[in-house]
């Protein structure tokens, strides 16, 4: 997720941004062949469909070597980041509070449910310590990088789990702990089985399209990579997707792009606390090399929803990208 370019934040602020940073996945024309070295490796490790039983348990160390420890479990958790909307929700539980827009997704809680639960002020990168607390959680459930700052405030009055996905086995991770940790195994386990099955599927009917996520608010835009995002690496397991991550100093030009004979491309606007202000595919149509992309000539260029895309990274949202992506690359 440290994909910086071009001044301006971008999906990173999904996760956890800095505001005026672009971050994007970078690769170079050679990268962009068909048959390129990213789909090798991550295509040739099949998916697992069995479970494993989790067992409820008051302390968990997670795939990143964090420790949680909770004297009960928790029931009222604070949600900073959406990965952890996503966990309560394949949980059968609701946060206490959330500053995620995913719960409004019809696939969640939709409009009317959302509502009810709590915001909590400052935003996904300042949010309020002592808001926080006043929601009185056994949990909070934030990103390292973006929240990590928050650990001294919340010391002592709450147990804080930052955590920090990069791939859908991360996030796996983080629900099968989460479940652990509230007792709620048997949903977890049934989560965690029905994201398998379906990535399984997906899988086994791998398309030979060429597929791209781009990601931005205006005509700086970012690509999507497996590795710094978590979306994006279920892409090599059910298309070609060759496009790799160089750092935060590089990214993928327009002429790049079109080099690649893009089949299938999926749009995220994103906008930065207020309304969006137009689609960033209507933006791009001004690039002149835009109209001359399969992808855009063809009529599959598909705007998605940043708030499942970009920000959801659970087994629910990835459930989510999976269908949308499939029918489309059919």
């Amino acid at each position: 997720m440290s994909r910086r370019t071009l001044g301006i934040t971008v999906r990173r602020w999904a996760a956890a941004a800095v505001m005026g940073t672009l971050l994007a996945g970078c690769g170079s024309a050679a990268d962009s062949t068909k048959g390129g070295a990213e789909d090798g490796a991550k295509a040739g490790a099949k998916t697992e469909v069995k479970v494993e039983p989790i067992t409820a348990a008051r302390s968990v160390t997670d795939a990143k070597g964090v420790t949680v420890t909770t004297k009960a479990p928790p029931q009222r958790v604070v949600c900073l980041v959406a990965l952890c909307d996503d966990m309560l929700a394949e949980l059968g539980m609701t946060p206490a509070a959330t500053n995620s827009k995913l719960l409004a997704h019809p696939k969640f809680l939709g409009k009317e449910k959302a509502a009810k639960v709590p915001v909590v002020p400052g935003g996904f990168l300042a949010p309020e310590a002592e808001a926080i607390l006043s929601y009185k959680p056994d949990l909070v459930i934030g990103l390292e990088d973006t929240h990590g700052k928050l650990a001294p405030a919340l010391k002592g009055a709450t147990v804080f789990w930052p955590v920090q996905p990069n791939s859908w086995e991360d996030s796996v991770g983080y629900l099968r702990d989460l479940a652990a940790l509230t007792g709620h195994t048997r949903q977890g386990e049934a989560a965690e089985k029905a994201f398998r099955a379906k990535l399984a599927r997906a899988e086994s009917a791998k398309s030979d399209k060429t597929a791209l996520i781009i990601f931005g608010s205006d005509e700086n835009f970012g690509v999507a990579t497996p590795g710094n995002d978590v979306a994006a690496g279920l892409f090599p397991k059910i298309a070609h997707y060759p496009w790799k991550s160089r750092g935060v100093d590089g990214t993928y030009s327009m002429e790049e792009i079109l080099a690649a004979d893009v089949d299938v491309m999926f749009v995220e606007t994103l906008s930065f606390g207020g309304p969006s202000d137009g689609k960033l595919s209507d933006k791009l149509a001004k690039n002149p090399l835009w109209s001359r992309i399969p992808a855009v000539k063809n009529g599959d260029v598909h705007e998605v929803d940043s708030e499942v895309w970009a920000k959801g990274r659970g087994t629910r949202s990835l459930g989510i990208v999976l269908d949308e992506a499939t029918a489309a690359l059919k």
